[in-house]
């Protein structure tokens, strides 16, 4: 047993050492088929540390909601990303600043939204908002089935996916893809789909969601850039 763990620890670790260090992403979103946001995602790893700076700006009268910006900072390890910080900033109103910190020695995760605090178990493996998607980057799913602990900075969920489809072909304005197709295996979940590029290093390059309102949300990627 302990010979198979240092081979899956090496393992991991190549992974790791694998992955890009530095790249931005861009993605179109429409809502119902219509234009709605651009978003632009950028990583850094240096130092065995990263971070992950999501942007969203509306397009037309969705503007008016102001920019969406997520964050998420935290250390790169054998098993992948390990947020130590999230905050998710809407407009210029503090009042809707979200934070969530990972206190991973002691096990507890701590949110704040609305200037009300929760404290709960952290989960090992646990991810952010915006660092979920790119976790598959360093652990690419081994099997069928995907459970992973996520925060919002509201609240922890578990998400949990199953793989409809393997080697699906994603068409985008930055190329062709061969893509890991993603549902949602909870009944009574989001339905959030996900499409992983295979040879883009898992990198999402095609997210279906609802929103609140009850329309559909496509996000589908416009440039890649590693650097």
């Amino acid at each position: 047993m302990r010979r198979l763990w240092i081979v899956l620890s090496l393992l991991l670790a190549t992974s790791a050492l694998a992955a890009p260090q530095n790249f931005t992403v861009a993605y179109h979103v429409t809502r119902n088929g219509q234009p709605f946001a651009d978003v632009t995602e950028t990583y850094r790893q240096e130092g065995g540390r990263y971070k992950l700076e999501s942007i969203t700006k509306g397009i037309g009268v969705y503007s008016l909601f102001g920019k969406r910006r997520l964050v998420s900072e935290g250390d790169v390890t054998p098993e992948g990303l390990r947020p130590t910080h999230f905050e998710q900033d809407q407009g210029d109103d503090p009042k809707r600043k979200i934070t969530a910190d990972f206190d991973w020695a002691a096990g507890i995760l701590t949110m704040v939204a609305k200037g009300k605090t929760k404290a709960v178990a952290l989960p090992p493996g646990t991810q952010d908002l915006a660092s979920y998607a790119y976790q598959f980057m360093f652990a690419p799913p081994q099997g069928d089935d995907v459970q992973l602990p996520v925060t919002t900075g509201r609240k922890l969920k578990t998400y949990h996916y199953r793989i409809e489809a393997r080697d699906a072909p994603v068409e985008t304005t930055a190329g062709t893809y061969k893509t890991l197709h993603f549902v949602n295996a909870t009944e009574g979940g989001d339905e959030k789909q996900l499409w992983l590029g295979v040879d883009a290093h898992y990198i999402p390059v095609r997210i279906v969601m609802p929103d609140d309102q009850g329309g559909t949300l496509e996000q589908v990627l416009t440039s890649l850039h590693f650097e």
